[in-house]
Formats: C-alpha cells, sequence, structure tokens
C-alpha cells in the first residue's frame, strides 16, 4: 500500500475534468463554423497560419466556457442537466476555473493577433467578453430576452474566420453571423420547453418562466419567420449558390414546419406526448447550422471547378 493515500471520498482533479471546462460540445461548432468563414473567403490563407488562427479561436472558445462555468456555478448546482459540471460537482476549484478561462483568454487574442490581424483578434476579445460579461453576467440573470441578444456571442466565428482570412468584414460574413444569431433563440427556446422546470428551479429568467410556454411557442415561430429570409439571402451572395439553396430550402422548411406545429399546440398536447414535437423541433435545429454552413462548404469546394456559386 503506497504511503501516500487520498482520504476516502476524495477525488482527484484530471485533465479530463479540466477538458470539460471549456464546453467542447460548444467548442466544435464554434470551430467549425470560424473554419467555414475562413475557407469561403476570398483569397488564399496559408494553411499554418490558417491552422494558427482556428486554433486561437477554439482556445478563445474554451476560455468563455471556462469563464461562463466560474460564474454560472450556481445556477448549474440546481439543473439535473448541469449538476455533473466540474465545479458544482466538486472536481474543479471555482478559483481554477477562473484562473484557468482568463489565461486562455489572453492568450488566444494575443497570438491570434500577432498570427492573423488585428481585427480577427479584436473579434475574438470582443466575443469572449461578451459571452462571459454581458451574456453570462448580465443577461442571462436579468431578462427573459437574455437568449436573444446573448446569441450574439455564438455568431461571431464565421466573421472571426472571414477576418482571419481577408483583415476585413463583408456582407456574406455578416448574414453567416445573422444566421447563427437568428437561428439561437427558436432553438434553445425549444430546449427550454421540455426542459422548463430546470430553469425554474434555478431562478433563471427564461421566457417559459416569466411569460409562459404559450408566449415561448409564439416566439418561436416568429422567429423562426424572421430566420428564414435570412439563410435564403446568404445563398444569394457571393459564397451561395445551387446546392446552398436546395439544402436552405429545405432545412428551413422543415424547421419552420415543427416550429409551425409547436405554435398550434398547448400544454396538454406537450403532456400527452411527453413533449415529442418540441423534442424533435429541438433535434431538428442540432443540424440545421451543420448543414447551412456544410453547404457553404461545399460551394466553396465546387466553385475551382465551374460548379459552385452563381
Amino acid at each position: 500500500m503506497s504511503d501516500v493515500s487520498l482520504q476516502e471520498g476524495a477525488y482527484e482533479t484530471g485533465m479530463g475534468d479540466y477538458f470539460a471546462l471549456l464546453k467542447p460540445r460548444v467548442m466544435s461548432l464554434v470551430v467549425f463554423t470560424a473554419l467555414v468563414g475562413l475557407l469561403v473567403a476570398p483569397g488564399a490563407v496559408h494553411p499554418f497560419i490558417g491552422f494558427v488562427g482556428i486554433l486561437c479561436v477554439a482556445v478563445g472558445a474554451g476560455a468563455s466556457g471556462a469563464l461562463n462555468m466560474w460564474w454560472d456555478a450556481d445556477i448549474d448546482a440546481r439543473m439535473k442537466r448541469t449538476v455533473g459540471r466540474p465545479i458544482p460537482s466538486g472536481r474543479v476549484a471555482p478559483g481554477e476555473a477562473l484562473g484557468i478561462g482568463l489565461a486562455l483568454s489572453g492568450f488566444s487574442i494575443v497570438m491570434l493577433a500577432l498570427a492573423t490581424n488585428f481585427l480577427s483578434a479584436f473579434l475574438l476579445a470582443f466575443t469572449i467578453f461578451f459571452y462571459a460579461v454581458v451574456y453570462s453576467m448580465w443577461l442571462k440573470r436579468a431578462t427573459p430576452q437574455n437568449i436573444v441578444i446573448g446569441g450574439a456571442a455564438g455568431a461571431f466565428p464565421p466573421m472571426i474566420g472571414w477576418a482571419i482570412a481577408t483583415g476585413s468584414v463583408g456582407i456574406e460574413s455578416l448574414l453567416m453571423f445573422a444566421l447563427i444569431f437568428m437561428w439561437t433563440p427558436p432553438h434553445f427556446w425549444a430546449l427550454a420547453l421540455f426542459v422548463k422546470s430546470d430553469y425554474g428551479r434555478a431562478g433563471v429568467p427564461m421566457l417559459t418562466e416569466t411569460h409562459g410556454r404559450d408566449a415561448t411557442r409564439r416566439h418561436v415561430l416568429i422567429y423562426t419567420l424572421l430566420l428564414v429570409p435570412v439563410a435564403l439571402g446568404l445563398g444569394l451572395t457571393s459564397i451561395g449558390g445551387p446546392f446552398y439553396m436546395t439544402v436552405a430550402v429545405i432545412m428551413n422548411a422543415w424547421f419552420l414546419n415543427g416550429a409551425y406545429k409547436i405554435w398550434r399546440r398547448n400544454d396538454a398536447d406537450c403532456d400527452a406526448d411527453k413533449h415529442k414535437v418540441e423534442i424533435g423541433v429541438f433535434k431538428v435545429s442540432l443540424y440545421y447550422l451543420f448543414l447551412h454552413f456544410g453547404a457553404l462548404l461545399v460551394e466553396a469546394a465546387l466553385r475551382p471547378y465551374g460548379y459552385g456559386g452563381w
């Protein structure tokens, strides 16, 4: 037996616990949309510079996740789906999470500025600030519109990717931003409709809690209606084309149909089928962004051969 032993029930923090702080699932979406923004932008970027740029975006996204978990530890401890996160479960100390978040933030911003340009670094810095301070520390606990305004934080990555490649902001990157921004509310409100009790227990002013589920259903439909022209408008720009437009028409028809079904339902319907429709729409929303941005990549891949674009 070792002369150094842990107390009964003690837990030794591992690398997996620190990695979980970075919200890897959210990071994967951030990296993917930033990479698409980089690859569909006009001009060529040296592969190494592009790799470093996207790596910095990934690290910055992870830093935002760590800062968010540090600040929201009290909320996470009261929600079933987040109680197992590193801080509320006791696997990582709050001070460690804060230190990791601040260190990674500074590292990613400085490295991105040195490797690419100051515009992309500024956008990354603003994204981290917006998510950690404006959304996490203010909006999330202050207003039921937290998801609407806070969605901007997750919408910046394709703009950062575009800025890495071009050093500028174009209408295409603005529309990619708008696509994610308008997608976020119906995506999260569909989730809130079937995890309502979790948000109420944590005291988060989600729309379902402050205005009720009927109002939330109306908002899901309204924001989905606003999302459709943004998605189709992106297809008419220099990075769009027939393939993207086909995907956009199919996915938006599917998503809009789901939002319409949600709007027509009431609490009795939801209780009867255990939120089957809401869960289905949420699952569709998970594919929505991936397929839109994937279609943009296909258009970019086909363009050198004379097939992509209009």
